[in-house]
């Protein structure tokens, strides 16, 4: 099912029988509070598995950040698993129950009816001569970067069959209206609502003041290559994962994704309460 055809929320009453869960590793807290719940959950009649994503769970239970969540978000996407998000530091964008409301939720995942939001994603692929590449997906953003290199890279992009501009920048943000808040907001980028169906593009630090953001229709198929001529070569870096190296012969292509993540969400925290609290909203306010 296309991801424009879906609602953007949704609610979901568990026949919980098969959960996952994935702690950020190497950190301590976070797998002894995976022990806790996995306990938890069995004492229950419910399968625990543990640092995997198959297709068989029913949900799954992330227990780091943001970042954690970011790895197994196009696994649980594909196979439309429901993630739980539980933030192991401060309050997270995607990861928005805290620690201390970690037994509440997952009590609800057993009891009671979740909110879940349809977060849309990207497909993301290079194609060159000669080059066949696997695609990638993002739930944030795809990022083409100069990375080291002295001088600006010059992007010839593409929506559909129609020229958008051949920007000069350092690179370009592709974006989901999740990823708004992401490398496209310290890029100057605008802030955008998760249920709306759209792609930002967003050049990073451009020579010309001019080259300003663009929202675009989620059902645009987008197409970037550098200059032709150009022999300098660009890094592709997926949701902050170093993905391919770009030259002169290939075009990177984005679209919306077929699936998008299914983010369980907290009924008592909606998304602006996380902006205000995240970027600090009103506390001029605050005497």
């Amino acid at each position: 099912m296309s991801p424009l055809s879906e609602a953007f929320r949704t609610s979901l009453n568990f026949s919980l029988k098969h959960a996952g869960i994935v702690s950020k590793r190497g950190y301590a807290p976070a797998a002894e509070l995976a022990a806790d719940i996995s306990k938890r959950l069995k004492q229950q009649g419910i399968e625990v598995s543990t640092g995997t994503v198959n297709e068989d769970l029913d949900v799954l239970i992330v227990l780091g950040g943001d970042g954690t969540l970011l790895h197994v978000a196009d696994q649980a996407a594909r196979y439309s698993i429901p993630v739980l998000g539980i933030n192991m530091g401060n309050l997270g964008f995607l990861t928005e129950r805290t620690e201390q409301e970690a037994t509440a939720a997952v009590d609800e995942l057993i009891t009671e009816t979740v909110t879940i939001e349809n977060r849309m994603m990207l497909k993301v692929s290079l194609a060159g001569k000669g080059k066949t590449s696997k695609s990638r997906y993002a739930l944030n953003e795809a990022v083409i970067s100069k990375g080291t290199i002295d001088q600006l890279l010059q992007l010839a992009t593409r929506a559909d069959d129609e020229y958008i501009t051949t920007y000069k920048a350092d690179g370009l943000i592709f974006s989901t209206p999740t990823g708004s808040t992401a490398y496209n907001l310290s890029a100057g980028g605008p802030l955008v609502y998760p249920g709306l169906a759209s792609i930002l593009v967003t050049p990073i630090c451009p020579f010309m003041l001019s080259s300003r953001p663009v929202l675009l229709p989620a059902n645009s198929r987008l197409r970037t290559s550098l200059e032709s001529g150009s022999n300098h070569k660009a890094h592709i870096i997926v949701d902050g994962q170093p993905a391919w190296d770009m030259d002169g012969e290939d075009t990177l292509e984005i679209e919306a994704a077929k699936h998008p993540l299914r983010l369980i969400i907290s009924p008592h925290r909606d998304y602006f309460a996380i902006l205000r609290n995240k970027l600090h909203w009103g506390y001029w306010l605050i005497t």
